[in-house]
């Protein structure tokens, strides 16, 4: 059975919602509660998190009348439960304490959305013990939830750490920082893990940050199975042998750097990067929109190229005004058709088909609208800035290894923002290992005579510098460790820049990572794998022999510094060629847009010293 983590990740939700009370299969309540309906206090991070998955007429199907923020002045209501969902902080703990000693609400049931450390429980229950005696009372229970990460939908989510990729590659960060990183990244794959209730097999690449957070999560969830009973002991019974556990594919954003900066051609990218998606929710000038599972057309069209997403909404719109005039001519209200009076049955079911189709049609023609102004939106970023001549520039440049000079000039001084140019110019960088030395002068030319901040541009060209001056007698799997990654130089090296464009992309747009998490659950030798480091929490701390290697039917694949639509994507082909059938859940610290990477690329180089002026992109939003 295929795991399911939004899935389960919403069964915890609406038991907490129920009063930690568990659910009857039929969708009934279990016995004992009382309470007609209850508030749900959330700070910023659990509104993020519950949004994709509840929306708002959800909450009240399950006895939710309020939603108030926990930062937010509050009126008590003093005969209502109070259900809290928040992550375990200071100030979270201590304006709950002040909450219950008020006595806002009747009860308060509180959730943290991962482990709360014993000193802040220690805190609560210590405050609770100092306030009036009925304060104690009200508090009825405090429960780690394990739910502290974004499931944007079934196979893709978040652990909303935004600037990971930054923060791992800082210069001058220190050592303390970027253990409290890499420790935060585990907790959120051991929430992950703690939902699904498996008990993961570990790959990574050997050294840098994949590494660190793999050990982080073997050591977490091997001191977590010395308690017994403990979260994975049921899902234990149910999957007795190794084969039936799931491998964790780690790697760090380095690993194929060019995939977070390129343009995309496709709907949803197009969406996620132009128009600025989060969370599943777009914001245009006029309107908000959702786009989910809920949406089918969304679903069936988002990974199409966009000149067929546009067809489409053309089609279904001519299908659409077909079926509106069926139904006036059966009902008598086309042009031409005569209400008779001699078949009055007939006449009256067809009058009543054609309100039972109603609310389908109008459904529909939102759904069409909706995506009109979409894509309407869309065609307006695409002609202004040249998108199409972007992604076919750097369709050419990754897929085919070539390029055309006077194409690539041209998108550099001609139309598109400056972070449109700035990533022409990195994927031109990461295409190919030793471009002319002329040409290469003129694209930096073509930047600055555009004004474009050079810092992202020259912190990439530094990088790849290193790689290549002490990659020589490297062999390819070795090559994405060539500089030190703990020394932090100028931050992570660069790996599969020195290989070439056959380690970038490979025929049918297939992506190294895609071609490397194909290896891993495939489990036989390979050389592009065989270096890779395997952490078994079940199994013995001691060395890697007689582990099993695979092959595996599930994976769950981890980007560490930001992931992306386009990789995700490739993902889910992977599972729909594979025979036998392959699932592969995807994540990553944050799920960010070429624009918003291109940004920390600059930041970092700024901070290298490399470059100069001032940046001229400013910070995208994370989800």
């Amino acid at each position: 059975m295929a795991l399911s983590l939004r899935r389960k990740q919403l069964d915890v939700i609406v038991r907490m919602l129920h009063l930690n009370q568990q659910q009857l299969p039929n969708g009934g309540e279990g016995q004992g509660e009382e309470e007609a309906y209850k508030l749900l206090v959330m700070d910023p991070p659990c509104v993020s998190l519950l949004s994709p998955v509840l929306k708002v007429g959800d909450l009240r199907c399950h006895g939710v009348t309020l939603t108030l923020g926990i930062d937010r002045p509050r009126q008590a209501v003093a005969d209502a439960p109070a259900v809290y969902l928040v992550r375990p902080t200071l100030s979270n703990v201590d304006r709950i304490a002040a909450d219950a000693a008020a006595g806002l609400y009747a009860s308060f049931h509180v959730n943290f959305s991962t482990s709360v450390p014993r000193p802040l429980l220690e805190r609560l229950a210590a405050a609770c013990a100092t306030s009036p005696p009925a304060c104690a009372g009200r508090l009825a229970r405090v429960a780690d939830q394990y739910i502290d990460f974004v499931c944007l939908e079934e196979g893709l989510f978040s652990l909303a750490q935004p600037r990971a990729y930054v923060a791992l590659n800082d210069p001058a960060a220190a050592d303390a920082d970027i253990t409290s990183l890499v420790d935060a990244v585990a907790l959120g794959l051991f929430c992950v893990f703690a939902t699904l209730g498996v008990v993961p097999v570990i790959r990574c690449a050997r050294g840098g940050p994949s590494e660190m957070v793999a050990a982080a999560l073997d050591a977490r969830l091997r001191d977590h199975l010395l308690v017994k009973p403990n979260l994975f002991t049921e899902a234990a019974s149910a999957a007795v042998a190794s084969f039936q556990r799931p491998v964790l594919c780690l790697f760090d954003r380095n690993f194929e750097l060019s995939v977070g900066v390129q343009h995309d051609w496709s709907y949803r990218p197009l969406v996620h990067d132009v128009l600025g998606l989060k969370l599943n929710k777009l914001k245009l000038p006029a309107e908000k929109y959702e786009l989910d599972d809920s949406d089918k057309f969304w679903v069936t069209n988002s990974w199409s190229p966009f000149p067929k997403v546009a067809e489409e909404i053309e089609a279904q719109l001519a299908k659409y005004k077909q079926d509106v005039d069926e139904v006036n001519q059966r009902t008598g209200g086309g042009s031409g058709v005569e209400f008779d009076g001699t078949d009055l049955i007939g006449n009256t079911r067809h009058l009543m088909n054609a309100v039972n189709s109603l609310p389908e049609l109008t459904e529909r023609k939102k759904i069409i609208d909706k995506h009109t102004n979409i894509a309407t939106a869309l065609l307006g970023h695409i002609k202004e800035r040249s998108l199409d001549g972007y992604c076919d520039c750097e369709n050419d440049m990754l897929v085919n290894g070539t390029v055309d000079r006077n194409t690539l000039l041209s998108l550099l001084r001609g139309k598109g923002t400056k972070e449109d140019k700035l990533r022409l110019a990195v994927t031109y960088l990461l295409s190919f290992e030793t471009p002319p030395s002329s040409e290469l002068e003129q694209v930096e030319a073509a930047l600055r005579e555009s004004e474009v901040d050079m810092s992202a541009f020259q912190y990439v060209k530094r990088i790849k510098a290193l790689n290549t001056q002490f990659a020589g007698a490297s062999g390819t799997a070795t090559k994405s460790n060539i500089v030190d990654w703990a020394e932090k130089l100028y931050g992570q090296s660069l790996s599969a820049v020195t290989a070439g464009v056959k380690n970038l992309l490979s025929d049918g747009r297939q992506l190294a990572l895609t071609r490397t998490v194909e290896a891993l659950m495939e489990g036989k030798p390979n050389p592009e794998v065989d270096d890779y480091l395997l952490f078994d929490p079940r199994g013995p701390r001691s060395g890697t022999g007689g582990q099993f290697k695979g092959p595996f039917r599930e994976a769950i694949v981890f980007m560490i510094g930001g992931g992306n639509y386009i990789e995700y994507r490739s993902l889910m082909e992977l599972e729909q060629r594979t025979q036998p059938s392959k699932h592969v859940i995807y994540g990553a610290t944050e799920i960010v847009s070429g624009a918003e990477f291109i940004h920390q690329l600059a930041e970092l180089g700024q901070k290298a010293g490399l470059g100069g002026g001032s940046s001229n992109i400013p910070p995208g939003a994370e989800q």
